[in-house]
């Protein structure tokens, strides 16, 4: 494709920070930035810096330097709608050597030019830095060495026939996003080595992603490292693909998906919240897409772009499977941000802007690490929008079951390998254990009359019994029937029994009587649909039981 952007044809050029890209099975080539642009020494604060010429360029290039710290925290708080009010002006400086190409030994070719720069999310992105600058390491650890990491290489492969690697074994490959101080990866490994034998190796790109534009620029070699580790073991071990699991956060989910459209049959990339600015609305080419893998399941908890929502993570969906817990935008414990805006101490609120979106944005891995330890829990219900699965209106599993989010979302049938574009919610807690069991509870009411007070449900199982959970309060009316989504911190198992009781919002002697005539649950992975009957009605703070209804049983 021809770019006719004005900067595109060379000549005298302005860098605007730095320069990025992705290939689509083979429709673009892959492209990368000089050493010489990588600006790794600073001896003192400077606007711009003079870098020697990209290949084929009479004048210099410069790069303009630390205001992208400032435009990122910025385009936190407006979304990407930032370049609406930037872009007009930042174009004028924006010269950026767009259509340029700089080539590596191992990972190849990477350009600057669309869809990698000149799109409304990318205006500022540009060229990776070299492999050399980013020293891309992979951190083995097995069972055989669960505390003390062996460093492998691709390069040399003889490392890996050294090491602990199991050419027998699952690999499950970590990659941090921007910034990253590793702990994550770290409890991953640790959990995964508990629950499975299995190959567990962490990516280390801290030199290449310690900024937000570089690590987005960056990710581009880093994935084409993965890329080449994978295409390494194939080839010097008779390693398969198939058997490499990539797990990416933030913009690591998008690099899995970069190292993933370079592998073929690769088995699967779980995308941790996939970072959202610079990869909002942008084509497949740029993100993580279902074409990166045999199977890629996606956990949204940042998934926010507009103005004072405060999002981390994109909004788009990516896999087959996209996740969305607790409507995938706010987590519950993650403290809100907009009260301490409007106090205007702008210290205190730099730090919760921090503390935010490190909460949100990492519960998804947190998520994720849980579920290793519970094949059972975080199951998902497909439906068209939070509030419709807040109203009890999504309890319906195809015959499969509904998949859980994590871990075992690979054990989920796919009718086809096409994206399942539903996408699918659950609930979690505040705090760690996170999962919840949700059960959709309906009570037709029996009585003697209209009564002020609240009614209360446990439900028990095989397996254990929920606390009280409130079903409704205000005025209580025999024969009306009355829902309520409740989450269970607890796994009962297979529903056995229903104890109903209530209390009055009067105080002193009541002639009043309530009881449940009918209590239907629908819960679990199947989405099972369990009737509890009785006929006794009680007076306040009385437990009544409920036990199966006789067609039921008889059923």
């Amino acid at each position: 494709m021809t770019n006719n952007h004005p900067v595109a044809a060379g000549g005298s050029s302005w860098q605007l920070f730095g320069n990025t890209q992705k290939q689509a099975h083979g429709a673009y080539s892959k492209m990368p930035v000089l050493a010489s642009q990588h600006p790794s020494s600073r001896a003192k604060p400077q606007l711009w810096r003079q870098h020697p010429s990209p290949p084929g360029s009479s004048s210099p290039s410069f790069k303009f330097l630390h205001l992208n710290d400032f435009l990122f925290q910025l385009s936190l708080v407006v979304g990407n709608n930032l370049s609406l009010v930037l872009v007009p002006t930042i174009l004028t400086l924006n010269l950026s050597a767009a259509g340029k190409e700089v080539c590596y030994e191992r990972v190849g070719c990477f350009k600057d030019g669309f869809p990698w720069t000149g799109t409304l999310s990318r205006q500022l992105a540009g060229l990776p830095w070299s492999p050399e600058e980013i020293n891309t390491r992979f951190l083995l650890y097995t069972r055989h060495n669960p505390k003390a990491y062996q460093e492998i290489s691709a390069v040399n492969y003889r490392t890996i026939q050294a090491s602990h690697f199991g050419t027998d074994k699952m690999t499950h490959i970590n990659i941090p996003g921007w910034k990253s101080d590793g702990k994550w990866q770290q409890d991953m490994c640790n959990v995964l080595l508990k629950v499975e034998d299995v190959n567990c190796i962490n990516v280390d790109w801290i030199n290449g992603s310690l900024e937000y534009i570089h690590a987005v620029n960056n990710l581009r070699v880093v994935g084409a490292e993965v890329a080449y580790l994978t295409d390494v073991l194939m080839k010097k071990f008779g390693y398969s693909p198939s058997k490499v699991h990539l797990i990416g956060h933030s913009v690591g989910a998008h690099l899995a998906g970069e190292a993933g459209s370079r592998v073929p049959g690769l088995g699967r990339i779980t995308g941790l919240d996939p970072a959202g600015p610079y990869f909002h609305n942008t084509p497949n080419e740029v993100r993580l897409d279902p074409s990166d893998a045999n199977f890629v399941d996606v956990i949204h908890t940042n998934a926010v772009r507009l103005l004072f929502e405060f999002g981390a993570g994109t909004i788009n969906a990516c896999g087959h499977l996209d996740f969305y817990p607790n409507g995938g935008k706010h987590m519950p414990g993650c403290e809100d941000l907009i009260t301490p805006l409007f106090s205007f101490d702008f210290n205190a609120y730099k730090e919760e802007v921090a503390s935010f979106f490190d909460c949100n944005h990492a519960r998804s891995h947190r998520f994720y690490i849980e579920s290793i330890l519970n094949p059972d829990a975080f199951i998902a219900y497909p439906c068209r929008s939070y509030r419709s699965f807040k109203a009890g209106n999504c309890f319906h599993c195809p015959k499969e079951g509904c998949p859980t989010m994590g871990h075992f979302a690979d054990r989920f049938h796919l009718k086809s390998m096409q994206p399942n574009r539903s996408y699918y919610f659950l609930n979690t807690g505040t705090l760690s254990p996170f999962a919840r069991w949700s059960h959709k509870l309906s009570v037709r009411l029996d009585g003697n009359n209209v009564t002020q007070g609240s009614m209360f449900l446990r439900v028990g199982g095989t397996t254990g019994k929920t606390g009280a959970f409130v079903i409704a309060s205000g005025t209580l009316k025999p024969g009306m029937t009355y829902t309520k989504l409740i989450d269970a911190d607890v796994n009962v198992g297979n529903v056995t029994n229903i104890e109903f009781f209530w209390k009055e919002l009067l105080f002193g002697h009541s002639q009043n009587k309530l009881g449940a005539e009918m209590v239907i649950d629908i819960s679990g992975k199947y989405g099972y649909e369990s009737t509890f009957c009785s006929q006794d009605i009680m007076g306040p703070n009385i437990a009544q039981i409920l036990k199966p209804c006789q067609s039921q049983i008889q059923s």
